[in-house]
């Protein structure tokens, strides 16, 4: 049966030390003299997005006696305090994603903002005190996508850039004007003089009003740097890319789509004049390529000694793209064939890895590494510790840790010199991930993983991968960066979540940045924030444009200060608290078991619920009961624990669980949610009702389902969307109008087994299904396959999985869930 959650009491370390009750002394803030906008900007209650206006002189809702309070709160309670009886209320799921919670500012303050895209907190009001979080039970903590591809950017060149004398902060729409030529920082209250270049506005040509200028009235913006921010003259972008050419390498057929993929976009490589690439293959050999200008055709050069590497000719095996473009061309036209009848089985891929960094240490850059085998040669060579009658295993799961720190040292190596590493993975067996993965994870890069990879037996992962490879090759990338967050006095980030090196305690060593990673932080009240109506929040990311320019991207996002529970549970927002607690809860896993990061994510939602009962309702009633804004909580939960990242008695390959947990730590907070809950779909009755229309195409926004087979009908087809997989399930009723103008098919005997693709009707129910999935792939940087399902298919159990409302052989159903949560609060 279902294995019951251990004990409470056992916790993702988001509790500071202090024992209960005992508070830190409070130090009275500096004097403060806020605009009339930020004087007003925490009011307790939000009614929609417009704030409560609270009467002047009398108390506010908060500080009434309970009973008092209970009477005068319903009539304006928030939505976000709304009461739900979670064992009651069946249908939680909104009909549409949910939308971030908007924090209760002034409007002024609000619409200056910056975007929950971009920056999003677990709680959007802060408790005033640590001791105040510590009674929530919630966890506090910042969700960032710093780099994310934006519309719209403010750019702003100018050789003086504002900043703080004391913190170093960046002037931003959250600081107040003294007067013309004062400014008061709003994260360690300093009060700085205002340079005289920024009394002119370039934006409105007026002189005299700083806090119109750009920098003032935008949340999100980016400064040109001038030469005090670089340590070295801006290093060209260089592109090096390590392949595998191994017998099991050119089995996959990865080769060809690589090379092609390569020649397609060679022209569209983020860079300019200078661009620099390279190439070294491996086996049980380093193979590098002499690109030279003048050649006639690419110089292969073998050193097989790989227990001393050394670079033959070292000043022509990074070449400038645009000077060696042909012979480049001409290698890639060549590789696949190279190794076709090749009988290698051997891989040194450590070697080739040394080999790499030393290519790239003088300049540093991008190290590309392909890799479809576990390595068996030479330094960092591996061996299989993977047991497959153990992966079902309702035990604790070994090997989550790297097996030797080989592959960590070598990424610190390679961050210390500039440049970061991104794996492709792509394998049919085990791999080590855990052990490999490191050589990213501390570099700033990044992994790709494809399982069971082949060019002809799983024609959906090649389409994934040529779909990634494009993204990748093209989009933007800054080089040498690196990113502080900075937060106002009192506030303390103490953990970070993504793919990095710490370099000092806030310092975020990122050798490479891309525009797809996501990263997280922990952070504690170190100092009550008694006097302050609003802390702020900063990211800045310095890095290298392709083009050269050494650039500044800041980030600021502005949130109230709370004194009561209630108001601090009103704030929350329920998927940044899931996305933080899944960081957390991989880093749990590793660093002690499985079975205590999955006892303490269940332990997050009975604490945090038995606090709101016991401390925040006011009117006692049965049930288990929750606050609206709290009321997914469970339900997340239960979908974490039923993740592949986390789960236990369901098959679970060793690289799969390993690669979901890397995922859910790299991956921005939109994606990560869609692979914590996939969204279910019917789509065989779409209609244009509700229908979005983008680019003159009328996009369908058919409802989101809840994940029970309940919802499934053997009439219907249904679109099951987890993130980085499609799935298409199509009941054995299935009207036949929908098969014959959406697949092509006479019946549902004639649904073929393995389909992938959607053929391109001319009718108008196949344009609609498939501009829907097309809408719903376009919002991702990584291109989820797709996998047409019928009842007998060999993914239908995929599928099933992922209905985490139901009751497995191994797992709970939700309400038994539910059932569980509440016995434990009312112990």
């Amino acid at each position: 049966g279902p294995t019951q959650p251990g004990p409470p009491g056992r916790h993702l370390g988001h509790y500071p030390s202090l024992p209960p009750g005992y508070q830190n002394t409070p130090t009275p803030p500096a004097p403060s003299s806020f605009h009339p906008a930020i004087q007003a900007a925490t009011q307790p209650f939000t009614q929609g997005a417009q704030p409560y206006q609270q009467p002047p002189g009398g108390p506010g809702p908060a500080q009434l006696s309970p009973s008092l309070a209970a009477m005068s709160l319903q009539s304006n309670t928030p939505e976000g305090l709304r009461v739900v009886n979670l064992l009651q209320e069946r249908n939680l799921l909104p009909p549409n994603p949910v939308p971030a919670p908007t924090p209760c500012l002034t409007q002024d303050l609000q619409k200056l903002n910056c975007s929950p895209e971009v920056f999003r907190c677990t709680l959007t009001s802060i408790p005033q005190t640590q001791s105040l979080l510590n009674k929530a039970k919630l966890p506090l903590g910042l969700l960032l996508h710093p780099f994310k591809d934006l519309s719209q950017l403010p750019v702003v060149t100018s050789s003086t850039i504002v900043r703080c004398r004391s913190c170093r902060t960046y002037i931003n729409p959250f600081v107040s004007f003294l007067d013309q030529r004062r400014w008061k920082c709003n994260l360690c209250y300093r009060v700085n003089d205002v340079p005289e270049e920024f009394m002119y506005n370039p934006v409105s040509r007026s002189y005299g009003e700083p806090y119109k200028r750009p920098e003032v009235q935008n949340a999100t913006i980016e400064f040109i740097a001038p030469s005090e921010y670089m340590l070295r003259p801006p290093q060209p972008a260089v592109y090096l890319f390590v392949l595998d050419v191994s017998h099991n390498a050119v089995e996959t057929g990865y080769l060809s789509v690589f090379c092609q993929s390569l020649l397609d976009n060679i022209n569209a490589l983020p860079g300019d004049s200078r661009t620099k690439v390279g190439f070294i293959t491996f086996d049980s050999t380093i193979h590098f390529y002499n690109l030279q200008e003048g050649l006639s055709q690419p110089q292969m050069l073998i050193v097989s000694d790989i227990e001393d590497i050394f670079l033959p000719t070292p000043d022509s095996l990074l070449v400038n793209l645009n000077e060696s473009k042909e012979l480049v061309q001409d290698l890639l036209k060549s590789l696949p064939n190279l190794f076709e009848k090749t009988m290698e089985t051997q891989s040194a891929l450590g070697s080739a890895l040394q080999a790499a960094f030393k290519l790239l240490s003088p300049s540093g850059g991008r190290m590309s590494v392909f890799q479809t085998q576990l390595p068996n040669l030479g330094v960092g060579a591996l061996q299989s510790r993977e047991d497959p009658n153990q992966r079902a295993s309702a035990k604790d799961v070994q090997h989550l840790s790297p097996a030797t720190d080989f592959y960590k040292k070598l990424a610190l190596d390679c961050s210390g010199q500039q440049v970061a590493v991104d794996l492709f993975l792509l394998s049919a067996q085990y791999c080590d991930l855990a052990s490999l993965g490191c050589i990213s994870r501390y570099s700033a890069g990044s992994v790709y993983y494809y399982p069971s990879y082949h060019h002809q037996h799983n024609p959906a992962q090649v389409e994934r991968f040529q779909k990634d490879l494009k993204r990748y090759l093209t989009r933007k990338i800054g080089f040498e960066a690196v990113m502080r967050i900075r937060c106002t006095k009192g506030l303390s980030i103490h953990t970070f979540h993504g793919n990095f090196f710490v370099r000092s305690t806030d310092l975020l060593s990122l050798p490479n940045v891309n525009p797809d990673a996501g990263f997280a932080v922990q952070m504690s009240i170190e100092e009550n924030l008694d006097d302050m109506q609003i802390v702020s929040f900063q990211a800045a990311l310095l890095y290298t444009s392709s083009k050269g320019e050494r650039r500044i991207r800041v980030h600021t996002m502005c949130l109230p200060v709370v004194n009561s529970l209630s108001d601090v549970f009103a704030g929350a927002d329920v998927q940044a608290i899931t996305g933080l607690l899944a960081c957390m809860a991989v880093d749990r896993s590793v660093t002690a078991s499985l079975s205590d990061a999955r006892d303490a994510m269940t332990n997050a939602a009975i604490d945090s619920l038995s606090s709101y009962r016991q401390s925040a309702l006011t009117i006692q009633q049965p049930g288990l009961l929750a606050p609206a804004c709290l009321r997914l909580f469970p339900l997340y939960v239960l979908a974490l624990l039923k993740q592949k990242a986390f789960r236990t008695g369901t098959s679970t390959r060793l690289d799969d669980r390993v690669f979901a947990m890397y995922q859910l730590k790299y991956q921005p907070l939109a994606f990560a949610l869609l692979m914590i809950h996939p969204a279910l779909y019917r789509v065989d009755d779409m209609n244009d009702e509700g229908a979005l229309n983008i680019n003159d195409q009328t996009i369908p926004q058919p409802r989101v389902l809840q994940l029970s087979v309940e919802k499934l009908s053997r009439e219907g087809a249904f679109l099951m969307d987890a993130g980085i997989v499609m799935y298409l399930w199509i009941g054995r009723n299935c009207h036949p109008s929908f098969l014959s103008q959406v697949l092509g098919v006479p019946n549902y005997a004639a649904v073929p087994e393995k389909l992938h693709l959607l053929p391109e009707l001319d009718t108008a129910e196949s344009q609609r299904t498939r501009a829907f999935i097309g809408w719903l792939r376009d919002q991702r940087p990584f291109f989820p396959s797709l996998h047409i399902i019928r009842d007998e298919s060999q993914l239908k159990p995929h599928f099933m999985q992922n209905m985490i409302e139901d009751r497995t052989e191994s797992a709970l159903s939700y309400y038994e869930f539910l059932l569980h949560v509440q016995q434990q609060i009312s112990k």
